[in-house]
């Protein structure tokens, strides 16, 4: 016997409505790619999206259409959020840091129709334009006054004049809520990079579990900044939460810098944000350089990568901003896991609960998650034994865009992750299994030996590959960038690590470094470190 509710579908243009309904007057605040910010309300923003998604069908994008943007986090790209995916068609959010063969592969390979972009990526469309004939329109985020006096873009379309030659008499349509919404690939660090096709139901769902107490804690008394990139797996989902519970919305565009940053947040009172921990540190540089610490800001989520013990120590003793550590990835939505502490942790030293707010935290509901052996076989939830992580649910993907592989093992993602999961459920994350280093038959977390190098007053980031050892297979070598003003040596290091780590997960060879190589989230590159450095050892062994 079924139940006799109501069937509706799940659909992305609700939460435009309901923001439009019950929110209408509250404030959305976006950074133009120029620098001067530009304001409106979730009124005016639904109004704009409902003449685009009708400008949008005047161009030819029909059901199922794909939509690509190249835009920083702005009110434009808002906009396409919900028009492209409320009409029927499928927006494509790109990554303007990928590679241009990548690019243009991810483009070609997703048959876009469209291509909409912000003035700073001109030069980058210019290039790759012919290079994707699929593409029938070029639309240029911005107004007449952005719209550049030639260009080597065939036909190119101010966004604004679309806009002002539609109206917003525009009645969004209903279909399956399982209707693909979205389209976002994989960063490609190992081959080419691999189409996540979301639907309308899994991103609704998704904001549903993103919105909760013990992860953002969403509602309309928030002011949300979501740092992490609206090209990155749909900005976490933030937009679409944001919408859902009428937070207010601040778009930084593309000025990350710790100074632009921290005006940004104090003279709009943000309560809550979103980024990869390289934002982080660079904020904290900044602020713990002018002795500023934030006045309304109440918790941030850090995800893309581990966010070492001793930052989450200053962001939650210096600044007051409770850390939530978050783990998921492009397949996930991404939103996998979410790190609150429990009652019980209240009792806890202040380093304890730092120590906890390091792990990944706990599967929010709607995830399932284990970790296995190599035979697949489960392993036990004591926190010690390691496995490769494998998850499962209604926001997760099944399979990739256009079938290239097959995402499931026995119907569980498998993530590629080496992880630990407790018995109250925290999941730590110890390595991805192409970062484990094996020695001499025995696994060295390279994030455990960053996350301990991280805790060293010289240290301002770490980074720790394998090198081929010919007696050992392979031995850690660790990257260091110092803090401005700071010194230290390998012996310096390796004396500070000695009562932290293991002594035979101590590095053999000890680099320092400028910089790290980031991709295109953020994320230390060590694929590049391994290429440079993978004999490093030879000489030394």
């Amino acid at each position: 016997m079924f139940g006799s509710m109501m069937d509706r579908p799940l659909l992305v243009s609700s939460l435009l409505e309901h923001a439009e309904r019950q929110f209408g007057a509250t404030e959305i605040v976006s950074r133009e790619t120029g620098g001067a910010l530009f304001r409106y309300t979730y009124r005016a923003a639904a109004s704009r999206a409902r003449r685009l998604a009708k400008a949008l069908t005047r161009l030819g994008v029909a059901h199922g259409g794909r939509v690509a943007t190249l835009a920083w986090n702005n009110h434009r790209h808002l906009e396409a959020y919900f028009a492209v995916s409320g009409s029927g068609a499928v927006l494509h959010t790109c990554n303007p840091r990928l590679h241009p063969e990548q690019l243009a592969y991810i483009l070609n390979h997703a048959e876009d129709e469209v291509l909409m972009f912000d003035a700073t990526f001109l030069p980058l469309v210019e290039a790759g334009a012919g290079h994707c004939p699929a593409l029938r329109h070029f639309v240029l985020l911005g107004g007449p006054e952005d719209m550049p006096k030639e260009s080597r873009v065939p036909g190119l379309i101010c966004y604004e004049d679309l806009l002002a030659a539609s109206d917003d008499d525009f009645a969004w349509p209903e279909f399956d809520e399982r209707t693909a919404s979205t389209l976002c690939y994989t960063s490609g660090t190992t081959g080419n990079p691999k189409g996540v096709l979301y639907s309308h139901r899994s991103t609704v769902l998704h904001s549903f579990a993103l919105s909760v107490p013990d992860t953002l804690s969403l509602s309309a008394h928030d002011c949300v900044l979501p740092v992490v990139p609206m090209f990155h797996v749909n900005a976490w989902g933030i937009p679409y939460a944001a919408a859902m519970n009428g937070c207010k919305l601040v778009l930084p565009g593309p000025k990350l810098d710790g100074a632009s940053l921290f005006q940004l947040m104090e003279d709009e009172r943000v309560t809550c944000s979103a980024g990869v921990p390289t934002i982080w540190l660079s904020l904290a540089q900044y602020m713990e350089q002018h002795g500023l610490v934030p006045t309304t800001m109440k918790r941030t989520v850090v995800g893309g990568s581990a966010m070492p013990q001793a930052q989450i120590h200053t962001w939650t003793q210096r600044f007051g901003v409770e850390v939530r550590h978050a783990w998921g990835m492009t397949e996930t939505s991404p939103l996998g896991t979410q790190g609150c502490l429990l009652p019980k942790h209240g009792a806890a030293t202040i380093d304890e609960q730092c120590a906890q707010r390091a792990k990944q935290g706990r599967a929010v509901y709607g995830v399932e998650m284990r970790v296995v052996d190599a035979d697949g076989n489960e392993r036990p939830r004591d926190g010690k034994s390691a496995g490769e992580l494998e998850v499962r649910g209604p926001w997760i993907a099944g399979a990739y865009f256009k079938g290239e592989a097959p995402a499931l093992r026995n119907g569980w993602f498998p993530t590629g992750d080496i992880a630990t999961i407790d018995a109250d459920g925290y999941m730590q994350i110890t390595d991805r299994v192409k970062d484990v280093i094996k020695s001499g038959g025995e696994w060295i977390s390279s994030i455990d030996l960053e996350n301990a190098a991280a805790g060293h007053p010289a240290v301002l980031m770490a980074a720790v590959i394998g090198a081929r050892h010919p007696k050992w297979d392979e031995r850690p070598v660790m990257f260091v960038v110092k803090k401005p003003g700071q010194d230290v040596d390998k012996a310096g290091i390796v004396a500070y690590l000695a009562d932290k780590v293991a002594k035979w997960w101590l590095p053999d060879e000890v680099i320092f470094l400028d910089t790290l190589p980031l991709g295109a989230t953020g994320k230390v590159q060590k694929v590049d470190l391994r290429r440079e450095y993978a004999n490093v050892l030879d000489c030394v062994a």
